[in-house]
């Protein structure tokens, strides 16, 4: 998993995260203490899940991928 990190000189760098470190930081944001997904998966359906993979994974094959720091442009806080 890739993610960015400001440098000392206050550029954006990207750095590699352990896939384990990045998964106990997802579960620890808006999870379900049972399940460990967040709210919003628990409700979305397999098929739609599927659906969502295979679009991902066709938008790769075919190059169609953006630069990590465009991936939370269009996420409000």
């Amino acid at each position: 998993m890739i993610i960015a990190q400001i440098d000392v000189n206050g550029e954006t760098t990207d750095v590699l995260v352990p896939v384990e470190l990045w998964q106990q930081l997802i579960s620890s944001i808006n999870s379900d203490n049972v399940s460990g997904l967040a709210w919003i998966d628990e409700q979305e359906s397999k098929v739609q899940i599927l659906a969502d993979l295979q679009e991902s994974v066709r938008q790769a094959a075919v190059g169609q991928t953006f630069p990590v720091s465009e991936l939370w442009d269009d996420i409000e806080a």
